[in-house]
């Protein structure tokens, strides 16, 4: 059998084993073994199995990864971002679906603190979901809310798959990280408008809240979240402004987070070794994951499916934009099956060279490659967004109602996305004026 012959039946066998829910790092590095000792030997095989791993996590960007981790754990195990709600409800909750906007805007918030979709998506579905519930808001909007908002952490700096990214695409990690800012930020802003405007055409969604706060009531709410603004302004700051590369900035907002936890009185060993563990245990499926994809890598550059496919799609003289668009189609069909981390890992072998034929930015493309698997978080009917928040909020409401919720997101992410390929600059604007 010829080496491309064997790759695409690796390809095949890999999704196979994916669709039935065997663990993707042992999928990956057992059909890469295969696939490499099948075409080119045991010695070949032992030896890139004995090599990778060192090779691959000794990459000192990856050291952003535990550092991120670490300051998600202590961010949020400290309770940092406790006030975030009730400052965004004081402010926003006499709009129009005001508490859906609240929970919004803090669900971002948390996102930059925390760089967890998961964690955003469990926090406001615990905080947020039941205050809406108990003011009469319909349900599909109060958990399709709190289940979207999730997706922001996935763009918005930290962010764990943009540094995996980086790595990958040899791309300049800072730069994309900045470069997530204001397309998250766009995204907040129209899932604002959406729901802003579903309530007014349809007040029985969301009923008015009759709530009233002082101005200095809402200043004082304000200065509760104080620890947020010095975390973020540490991390994108020092990152933006040059003084820090990525991984550094990292270990600072770790040390910040640390620090702030400690000055509120909210630090304690508890905390603290909570914290490590979650950052010990993510960190190891991480680098299990991005181990097996270096080991597929290797084994697709043996069979030589990358630079054909390249050959084909370069030949059929399509525009970016259409590339780009075929690429949506495909991760939102794999996001319907898979991880996120899993459908990146698993398509980047295949879609850089063809990125890198084409000369375009790394840093665009991959801001909408972490858009495209932000979306299959919220596809079903895997969705791992809203099986966190039905998990929340119990057997009170069906997944159907929480999908049905969704939809209306995804509606406005399809508008996101059409802004960030039509106009590359939303995304490359920070990027190309911070200092290197």
């Amino acid at each position: 059998m010829a080496p491309f012959e064997i790759g695409l039946l690796g390809v095949g066998t890999l999704l196979l084993l994916m669709f039935l829910r065997i663990p993707i790092a042992l999928s990956l590095t057992a059909v890469s073994f295969i696939g490499i000792f099948w075409i080119r030997g045991e010695q070949a095989a032992f030896g890139a199995l004995a090599s990778i791993p060192y090779d691959f996590t000794a990459h000192w960007t990856l050291s952003a990864i535990p550092m991120f981790l670490l300051m998600g754990g202590i961010a949020s195990h400290s309770g940092l971002t406790a006030g975030l709600f009730d400052a965004a409800r004081a402010w926003l909750g006499r709009l129009p679906g005001g508490l859906a906007v609240a929970t919004n805007f803090a669900g971002a918030g948390f996102a930059a603190a925390s760089g967890s979709s998961l964690a955003t998506t469990a926090a406001m579905g615990r905080i947020a979901v039941p205050e809406m519930l108990r003011l009469g808001y319909n349900p599909s909007l109060a958990t399709g809310v709190a289940a979207a908002v999730g997706t922001l952490g996935a763009i918005i700096p930290p962010s764990i798959l943009i540094v995996l990214y980086a790595v990958f695409a040899q791309a300049p990690v800072g730069k994309l990280l900045i470069g997530g800012i204001l397309p998250g930020f766009l995204t907040a802003l129209c899932y604002a408008v959406m729901i802003v405007v579903r309530s007014s055409l349809n007040p029985s969604l969301a009923p008015p809240v009759h709530e009233t706060y002082s101005l200095r009531e809402r200043l004082s709410l304000v200065v509760t979240i104080w620890p947020l603004p010095i975390l973020v302004i540490g991390v994108i700051g020092s990152i933006y402004s040059g003084l820090a590369s990525a991984t550094e900035a990292a270990a600072l907002g770790a040390l910040i987070a640390t620090l702030v936890a400690a000055v509120q009185g909210r630090f304690s060993w508890s905390v603290l070794s909570n914290s490590l563990r979650d950052a010990v245990t993510g960190t190891a499926m991480i680098f299990l994951i991005a181990i097996g994809a270096s080991l597929f890598t290797r084994f697709l550059a043996f069979t030589g499916i990358p630079f054909q496919l390249t050959e084909y799609v370069v030949g059929l003289s399509l525009d970016v934009s259409t590339i780009l668009i075929m690429t949506g189609l495909v991760y939102l069909v794999l996001g319907m099956f898979l991880d996120p981390l899993g459908v990146m890992l698993l398509t980047l072998p295949i879609l850089l060279p063809i990125l890198d034929a084409l000369d375009v930015s790394l840093i665009w493309v991959g801001i909408l490659l972490v858009k495209y698997m932000e979306i299959g978080m919220l596809t079903p009917p895997v969705g791992l967004n809203v099986f966190v928040l039905k998990g929340v909020v119990g057997n009170s409401i069906s997944l159907g109602t929480i999908y049905k919720g969704v939809a209306w997101f995804l509606l406005a992410e399809l508008i996101v996305v059409s802004l960030l390929i039509l106009f590359p600059q939303i995304t490359l604007f920070l990027p190309s004026v911070m200092s290197d």
